[in-house]
């Protein structure tokens, strides 16, 4: 059920469970640390990385907080596509991360709307085009860098089953997505969650699991059209 609160002269809509909030603040310690130890070893003949390296301790415990949080990050990774897959085939949940047509269409769509040709944004369902990319990308992504760490991390036994380019292939692949990802998330997702003047100063339903209802009005009306057609809405005081 959703439920729904009043805070004043606001509505709120319950839009993440409790186990959503606690893995997306999870993903994002997991994520800073990962960062901060990974490009600090990419980038180690920078003074601030080499700053960084002796502040936690020197190369070597770096590196092996480096693991263990990528071990972490694994597990994670592991329990959301699991708990996803179980809740999607057995439980009937809506897989609403998919990419469709209609996301293409959005996003053609809203080129329209911030070229003042049309009146008014795409209407979005639950996850608008934008929300999905971050979501593929991390996901896919993570996934990538959880295999290629492991073969740097254990060279010795991967080329017992690959051929020996695979080591330096790996490197490249996971310091460079490692890079990007990094760039994109602090570039465009905290952008868009935070600066951007559709949410400034925070959108904070990703932290609370509520979202005032006149915003999800204009940012996921199809979804709220859907949860009031069926019945879906609970009032909680």
């Amino acid at each position: 059920m959703v439920s729904r609160e009043s805070s004043g002269d606001k509505e709120y809509i319950r839009r993440f469970s409790f186990c959503r909030v606690v893995e997306h603040l999870a993903l994002i310690v997991l994520f800073v640390i990962l960062a901060v130890t990974g490009l600090s070893q990419k980038f180690h003949f920078l003074g601030v990385s080499q700053s960084l390296i002796i502040a936690m301790g020197g190369i070597d415990d770096v590196r092996f907080l480096h693991h263990v949080v990528g071990i972490l990050f694994m597990v994670l990774t592991a329990q959301h596509i699991f708990v996803n897959l179980v809740g999607i085939v057995f439980q009937q949940w809506e897989p609403s991360m998919l990419i469709t047509f209609k996301d293409a269409h959005d996003a053609l769509y809203n080129v329209r709307y911030y070229l003042g040709l049309v009146g008014q944004p795409a209407m979005c369902g639950r996850y608008n085009y934008k929300e999905k990319f971050i979501y593929w990308l991390i996901l896919l992504g993570g996934i990538q860098q959880i295999i290629t760490g492991f073969i740097l991390w254990f060279p010795v036994a991967a080329t017992k089953y690959l051929p020996g380019q695979f080591i330096p292939i790996s490197k490249a692949i996971h310091t460079n997505e490692a890079m990007l990802i990094f760039l994109i998330i602090a570039v465009w997702h905290i952008y868009d969650s935070m600066f951007s003047p559709e949410v400034f100063p925070l959108n904070t339903s990703i932290f609370t699991g509520y979202i005032e209802k006149k915003r999800m009005q204009q940012e996921h009306p199809l979804e709220l059209a859907q949860l009031i057609e069926a019945g879906e809405e609970e009032l909680s005081d």
